[in-house]
């Protein structure tokens, strides 16, 4: 896919994906220049289309909000070979527009009220405690595997109706569907596994429904003149399920590895863990795990930051880069857990804004603030190298984290 007409109009250069050796939570030290002296410029995506990177805070609220700019490539598949930027899955929620996306929107926001966010809290509560007991049992253990992964893992199957049993499947079959290193048939096989085994779930809570999230879904659909068909359900549930663990997951290694850098951040979060709300915000904001930004396409032509741009361009809201806006962070690269900092742009803006970010935030809360009172000599059990991290997906994060208890 390419779009020849826009080179001429101004420098391309390839998209910025590389993490500067100094720091491995900085993004690509090309967004400070951008912001500074070209906030809107034209970069080539591995996916073959060139399309506006849009790096200022304030210009990536705008892009995110704009209905004039649909989210039909949504989450990052500019980053993705084989995208051919074709229509969307139907249900896919997060690719869908307008009335579209409400209808299915609507139907879901019951499940993610904060009210039902803090219901699961003893939940949550009781699963961190019991895999911080399963780690201290032992010398060493893998934070991620051990901890970060099972622990949203758990709270989205419990929520869905799906069992854990299949649990390593689903972490599998997710990280290839969220990285950018696999083949299109590795792709497509994780995809028509996770589809086979939800839509076998479905089918049964279509003649036998449970106190669950699918079970409500179809009785909340079958009540409009227009019922969810199997495909809808099959891909929302996917989408849940696997959206609703990763950033959690990347996020809580992620921060608990910002927190060990710092003995001092970890002693003043532990002594005063009813800050740990601030603390989760600017972690959010300093560490914003969906690394390659978020894709839209314009249906009309408009200004994006001064620049004009045409219907039927790619733009990229580069949400790393305006989560670093100095203009509204002061000192965005340093870590202030005291900071003011829930503006930020972690959880998307606009009509598609995260659904579950109410409970993503009570997740984290838990296990950081349990991890810190019950292990309160944790520390990495060797020294992380580049090839722990996931610099290929998605959502950035840890493929590792093996840590002594």
């Amino acid at each position: 896919m390419t779009d020849a007409h826009l080179t001429s109009r101004t420098e391309v250069r390839d998209f910025p994906v590389t993490r500067p050796d100094s720091c491995s939570f900085d993004p690509d030290e090309t967004y400070t220049r951008l912001r500074a002296g070209e906030p809107v410029s034209l970069v080539r995506c591995p996916a073959g289309m060139t399309a506006w990177l849009v790096s200022r805070y304030k210009d990536v609220q705008d892009v995110l909000a704009d209905p004039r700019l649909s989210s039909r490539g949504a989450g990052s598949n500019h980053m993705l070979p084989s995208f051919d930027g074709g229509d969307p899955v139907p249900g896919f929620m997060i690719q869908l527009d307008g009335a579209e996306h409400a209808r299915l929107r609507r139907l879901l926001m019951g499940e993610f009220t904060m009210r039902r966010a803090e219901a699961l809290r003893p939940y949550i509560q009781k699963i961190t405690d019991e895999h911080i007991d399963a780690m201290l049992a032992g010398a060493t253990a893998d934070l991620v595997r051990d901890f970060a992964l099972p622990i949203p893992l758990l709270v989205i199957c419990k929520m869905l109706g799906v069992p854990y049993d299949h649990h390593e499947a689903f972490r599998r079959d997710s990280q290839v569907l969220m990285g950018f290193d696999s083949d299109e048939a590795t792709r497509d096989a994780a995809d028509q596994r996770l589809d086979g085994y939800l839509g076998e779930v479905i089918g049964q809570r279509l003649t036998e429904p449970q106190d669950d999230l699918l079970s409500r879904l179809i009785d909340r659909g079958n009540e409009t003149d227009r019922p969810l068909t199997t495909q809808e359900l099959v891909t929302l549930a996917k989408l849940l399920l696997v959206a609703g663990h990763e950033t959690t997951a990347s996020m809580v290694a992620l921060s608990t590895l910002v927190l060990l850098e710092n003995s001092g951040r970890m002693a003043a979060l532990r002594a005063a863990p009813d800050t740990i709300g601030a603390a989760v915000e600017e972690l959010l904001r300093y560490l914003s795990v969906i690394q390659f930004g978020l894709l839209r396409y314009a249906t009309e032509d408009l200004s994006v930051g001064g620049t004009a741009v045409k219907a039927g361009e790619w733009l990229v809201a580069a949400v790393p880069s305006g989560n670093r806006d100095e203009s509204v962070f002061p000192a965005p690269d340093t870590v202030d857990l005291g900071r003011q900092a829930r503006t930020h742009l972690a959880f998307g803006f606009g009509a598609h804004q995260c659904i579950g970010h109410q409970l993503a935030r009570i997740e984290l809360r838990i296990a950081l603030v349990t991890l810190l009172r019950r292990v309160p000599g944790l520390r990495l059990a060797r020294p992380l190298t580049r090839s722990d991290f996931r610099l290929n997906d998605i959502v950035y994060g840890l493929r590792s984290m093996p840590v002594v208890c």
